[in-house]
């Protein structure tokens, strides 16, 4: 008995930290909305959404514009030459993603070179 029980506290602390990463990955929006009706009732409606987490974009990796954070894109990059921007090869496009310059191969999506920071 006294081996079950040990056996399964190593299981829950070898996996509480998966479990701990992947609710990290999800962000958590909530509203609510409360209303009061003239007989003096209040109703309360409440919302949560689970939404992904800001991306990290790296090489290599498939683009998906709905985990970018500020999605732009760029279609002018000798505006942002000073951002270290430059001209992208044939079948690229520079795309913004929160503070950073992603350049997308135009079919597939595959991310071809990251400029973290660049919009800081």
């Amino acid at each position: 008995m006294k081996k079950m029980i040990i056996a399964l506290l190593a299981t829950a602390a070898a996996a509480s930290p998966i479990a701990a990463t992947s609710a990290d990955a999800q962000q958590r929006q909530t509203t609510t909305v409360v209303r009061e009706r003239p007989n003096g009732t209040v109703v309360t409606k409440r919302t949560t959404v689970d939404r992904p987490a800001d991306r990290r974009w790296a090489r290599g990796q498939r683009f998906d514009r709905r985990y970018a954070q500020n999605y732009r894109e760029l279609g002018d990059w000798h505006a942002y030459r000073a951002r270290r921007l430059y001209a992208p090869p044939r079948g690229y496009h520079w795309v913004r993603s929160g503070n950073d310059a992603v350049l997308v191969a135009s079919r597939g999506g595959i991310v071809g070179a990251v400029l973290s920071g660049a919009f800081n």
